[in-house]
């Protein structure tokens, strides 16, 4: 016998019940589609927030508050105020002598009030940081100008509106410049407005209002710490140096002796962005499975309709084996139906996944986010085998049940 024999009779039979055969397809399709989706559009979402982080910059360190494992989130992640970093550490930090290869920083508070300009009212995101903030985070002022030392000192209630936030009260004809807007119950005259940049590291500048750091600290919080701070290094190749010299000056700040005593963490963009990606695959590959489960269902389907096609199939079995077939032979006839229709089903659902992973991204890249559309070849390669794996699997008894039916009652059966 051929190998090409038993191809030709599984299409013949997959043909005699289409209806049949396009039923248990499309369970193996769904699934396999799923997993195809939910792959491209996991690993798409994944390069969006990894570019997203790299465009602010490779040389960049993060100083949080509150102590962690050399790679689990700091304190402060889980929403618990700590008070240990304050603005005197940025300022150490800065000194030559402490850190030299550190060339500027900012620090932030961040928060949220209600925004309000004549009639109009928004709850808005607000940060307060320093007016080295430009520099550290690389962003263009796209009209006025960012505040000033001076003005940070002064508690001045000056503020820079994110893109979103100007169109939001002024559209895209009035010009906001030296215009007063109330946040919470504090006036600030508007100096500048913030060139459009999107969401970088899960927040998104254009709907944010920028003020000075001890405005934001003494009069709109009442506290005296920072949630975080940002330093940028001369080069990249200085980073660990750097994060060396960070972390004995803020160790000097805060009178530690013991490094297991830290009362912060400092990581660089290395760091954060082998963090964000084991995550990210970890959530990805966890969904992936939920969705191959769905694969079991497709599976059941198949073992019920090839049952039912080995019990309308007895008799054609009983001549098969009055003329030599061997059970192996029988076996594999119908072990090759199984995976002929798991294959078909999952060459189609591949398609399928694919389309949709496509239209997803193409909404997402109109909805202004950079949204890379990746359809990766592990994920084809997985799912040609998995859709093979299962018709084998579920395919393996009904088959086994033709190729033991004995001869005679096989012949006999009507």
């Amino acid at each position: 016998m051929r190998i090409s024999d038993p191809l030709k009779i599984s299409f013949r039979n997959i043909m005699a019940a289409k209806v049949r055969s396009f039923l248990t397809i499309l369970g193996i399709i769904i699934g396999i589609g799923s997993v195809i989706i939910i792959m491209a559009i996991g690993t798409s979402a994944q390069q969006l927030i990894l570019n997203q982080i790299r465009g602010i910059g490779s040389n960049l360190i993060g100083v949080l508050p509150g102590a962690s494992e050399e790679k689990g989130p700091p304190a402060g992640a889980f929403g618990i105020a700590i008070t240990t970093l304050k603005y005197n550490d940025l300022q150490a930090i800065l000194k030559k002598q402490n850190a030299p290869n550190v060339v500027d920083g900012a620090a932030y508070v961040n928060g949220s009030k209600t925004a309000q300009f004549q009639d109009q009212s928004r709850s808005v995101s607000f940060t307060g940081t320093t007016a080295s903030y430009v520099g550290v985070e690389n962003v263009s002022v796209a009209n006025g100008r960012f505040f000033t030392k001076e003005e940070e000192a002064d508690l001045s209630r000056v503020a820079v509106l994110g893109s979103q936030v100007a169109e939001d009260f002024f559209g895209k004809n009035l010009d906001p410049i030296g215009k007063r807007i109330r946040v919470g119950d504090q006036s600030f005259t508007i100096v500048g407005v913030l060139a459009s940049r999107g969401s970088t590291a899960f927040s998104n500048q254009d709907k944010s209002i920028f003020m000075p750091l001890f405005t934001a600290q003494k009069i709109i919080l009442g506290i005296d710490y920072v949630n975080f701070l940002r330093l940028k290094v001369d080069d990249e190749k200085n980073i660990d140096r750097a994060v060396a010299d960070i972390k004995a000056t803020l160790r000097d700040q805060h009178q530690i002796k013991n490094p297991a005593d830290d009362d912060f963490t400092v990581r660089d963009q290395r760091a954060g962005l082998d963090a964000i990606t084991s995550v990210t695959n970890a959530i990805k590959y966890f969904l992936t499975a939920i969705a191959a489960i769905s694969l079991l269902v497709g599976g059941v389907g198949i073992m019920n309709t090839m049952l039912i096609s080995v019990n309308e199939r007895i008799r054609e079995v009983g001549l098969r084996k009055a003329i030599g077939a061997k059970n192996n032979t029988v076996m594999f006839q119908f072990l090759m139906e199984s995976a002929v229709i798991t294959l078909a089903g999952g060459v189609v659902g591949i398609v399928f996944g694919t389309l949709v992973s496509l239209l997803a991204a193409i909404i997402m890249q109109k909805l202004g986010y950079q949204w890379p559309f990746v359809i990766t070849a592990s994920s084809v390669v997985l799912a040609v085998v998995i859709s093979t794996a299962v018709g084998i699997f579920f395919g393996l008894y009904p088959a086994r049940r033709a190729a033991k039916y004995n001869i005679v009652e096989a012949l006999r059966y009507e």
